[in-house]
């Protein structure tokens, strides 16, 4: 039986409502998503850090299906944990790394040893990544990193750029997509734009398209999963890569 610490968040009201009945009090809020197999691992490791940690709150989010929440939080790719303190960002946790959690949960849940990252009445925006950081590192010019990308969607006909990869998609919207590809035996490469943040930003830019995944044909931008899926519909999709 779950804690009663433990909740499963049906409304961005009953977020708000759970969080804002006592701000001095930790949170801890997993970001899943049914057809991510890692998050069914790790949802079990939350319920038992729950039932360790009783003073802790523990809000499952469902990230898609509560899609307002998420993108108050800048939910990339599931799981995601974020450990807050009111409306203080703690700490964030990527991906199915059970240790990484349990430690981070257990140096916030008594009180943060250091400084919070962010104070603010508004959802926190996310602390820098491992990518990011990298990517600052390689300073590319906007010339340079054009010419990468150009290489990126001409690498082959049919080119996904997308979360994760076609045999673990990070995002729902990716893993129809790559679903309705192979089940159209469409030949493609993909790239994991969560692996690389210039591209990621960049190609919003290119292609003047904001979202992922982006798929290209012959070095050009069809667009994502409802175009592609019309254009299956009608057959011009496959007269596009003919």
């Amino acid at each position: 039986m779950a804690s009663t610490n433990f909740y499963e968040v049906t409304s961005p009201t009953h977020f708000q409502e759970l969080l804002s009945q006592d701000l001095s009090r930790v949170s801890l809020i997993n970001f899943w998503a049914p057809w991510a197999a890692p998050c069914a691992q790790m949802n079990e490791v939350v319920q038992e850090l729950a039932k360790k940690y009783p003073s802790v709150l523990v809000l499952q989010v469902e990230a898609e299906a509560q899609a307002d929440i998420a993108e108050s939080f800048d939910v990339e790719a599931v799981p995601l944990f974020v450990i807050l303190k009111g409306h203080t960002l703690l700490e964030r946790v990527s991906g199915a790394d059970a240790p990484a959690l349990t430690q981070a949960l257990a140096k916030h849940a008594h009180g943060p040893s250091t400084k919070p990252l962010s104070q603010t009445d508004k959802p926190p925006a996310p602390p820098s990544n491992g990518h990011l950081s990298a990517d600052v590192e390689k300073q590319e010019t906007p010339e340079e990193l054009e010419q990468r990308m150009r290489a990126l969607m001409n690498q082959s006909t049919v080119v996904l750029f997308m979360k994760g990869s076609p045999d673990a998609p990070r995002c729902g919207f990716s893993r129809k997509i790559t679903a309705l590809l192979k089940e159209n035996r469409v030949e493609f490469a993909h790239f994991d734009i969560l692996t690389d943040e210039n591209v990621r930003q960049g190609l919003k830019k290119l292609n003047d398209w904001p979202t992922f995944p982006q798929l290209i044909i012959k070095g050009e931008l069809v667009g994502g999963l409802d175009i592609v899926q019309e254009m299956i519909d009608s057959g011009e999709f496959l007269e596009a890569i003919a």
